[in-house]
């Protein structure tokens, strides 16, 4: 179901580079004449910035109340400078369809806990941001920014950072990858050197296959020894969009992460949408122990990832997702022999998170980020659907391990 909605992408398309981000300081909004291309021509991605406080002393809102055209985006996110010093005040945001040149109504930019810096870390201080929101092909914007509580300021350098994924051209094949427009990585037995899996790969789109602009990356993959263990997160988006979109939604959480962020790459490992497709994330090998940027202080040695859309309290879970989460799990942890019923344990390298430095730790095999860091993240429909996952997982493994 979600690869073949995926068919709208399908058209090779001519090579044309991506545009950068110029700076992470907040800028002047793009001029509004700026059009997006046709549909299927090439178009480079971008970013452009709207300042939420003016630069007078005081961080008094500046762009809050009126409608503002805008270079064309389809998702945005507010960003700051310091992680440690709070948002303050509730930010609400509308956008203006491109196509059909309507409002949508108001939405909330929710912060992000697992970004803060803890106490005498001694590493470069890493900026506060919210969930990236994805709104689709837009080109207005509206701004609310409530009043900090108790005569509070905003932080310094907040800003709302407006991201097009563009339409970039189809990036060349994987060595050893299939051909096809997609770049799928299909079910698979056995590993490349022939060795069988006790759990088939599961179908993985690659980042060719989403179309991953590679000169963005800041640094060469790090390795992990193993993967002992998963984290399970959700991107926080609203979750009526169609599967097809799904490339553009992760390209633009690629840009958002890298451009905005200063994260060397996308930060989850995969992602999975509510079609049940699983996407390559951070780059490295599908089944290496690539180490990502999904969970402070337990990235090393585990696995991120990501349900695309929003699984807090009352939201329902696509069985298709949690089915395809079940046989990632499921083969990821298979290839070092956890179980992931099972337990692992691990030391936090962040005393930001729910433990000190140091603190050796035991989790779940398959947790969710709440676990180890103070965050809602998966949402408590997602959390709460964890059991069976873990369940799913290991029945896949047990028939692997015992074929009849």
């Amino acid at each position: 179901m979600g690869l073949a909605a995926l068919a709208a992408c399908a058209a090779p398309l001519p090579a044309r580079p991506v545009r950068q981000h110029p700076s992470a300081a907040p800028a002047a909004p793009a001029a509004p004449t700026a059009t997006a291309s046709a549909e299927g021509t090439p178009a480079p991605g971008s970013t452009s910035t709207l300042p939420l406080t003016s630069p007078t002393p005081g961080g008094a809102p500046a762009a809050s109340g009126r409608r503002r055209s805008t270079a064309p985006f389809s998702l945005l996110g507010a960003v700051w400078d310091d992680a440690r010093s709070p948002l303050n005040a509730v930010l609400r945001v509308r956008t203006r369809d491109r196509a059909k040149r309507i409002w949508t109504p108001w939405q909330t930019l929710r912060p992000e806990d697992h970004g803060k810096s803890g106490p005498g870390t001694g590493k470069k201080q890493v900026r506060g941001y919210t969930s990236p929101l994805w709104v689709g092909p837009s080109d207005g914007v509206q701004v609310s920014v409530g009043e900090p509580p108790g005569g509070g300021t905003l932080p310094s350098g907040l800003h709302l950072a407006l991201i097009d994924p563009g339409n970039p051209a189809q990036q060349p094949a994987i060595a050893g990858g299939p051909p096809s427009w997609l770049l799928l990585l299909p079910t698979a037995a056995a590993s490349p050197s022939g060795r069988p899996y006790t759990v088939p790969r599961p179908e993985i789109v690659t980042r060719a296959g989403w179309k991953a602009d590679e000169s963005l990356r800041r640094k060469a993959p790090i390795y992990a020894p193993s993967v002992k263990m998963v984290f399970v997160h959700h991107t926080d988006n609203p979750n009526g969009y169609d599967c097809s979109q799904v490339p553009e939604m992760i390209r633009a959480m690629y840009q958002y992460h890298v451009t905005e962020l200063a994260w060397d790459d996308i930060g989850y490992n995969f992602l999975v949408d509510r079609c049940g497709t699983i996407y390559e994330g951070r780059a490295g090998g599908v089944d290496r122990p690539v180490v990502g940027g999904h969970t402070m202080g337990f990235n090393i040695g585990s696995m991120g990832i990501a349900a695309i859309g929003d699984f807090r309290a009352g939201h329902k879970v696509p069985k298709a997702m949690t089915d395809s989460i079940a046989r990632l799990a499921a083969w990821k942890l298979s290839l070092v022999g956890v179980s992931p019923t099972g337990k692992a344990a691990m030391v936090s390298q962040d005393s930001a998170t729910r433990y000190p430095r140091g603190t050796r730790v035991v989790l779940n095999a398959v947790s969710g980020h709440r676990d180890a860091v103070q965050t809602e993240c998966p949402g408590d429909a997602l959390y709460a659907a964890l059991p069976g996952i873990r369940a799913a997982a290991a029945r896949l493994i047990r028939a692997g391990a015992h074929p009849h």
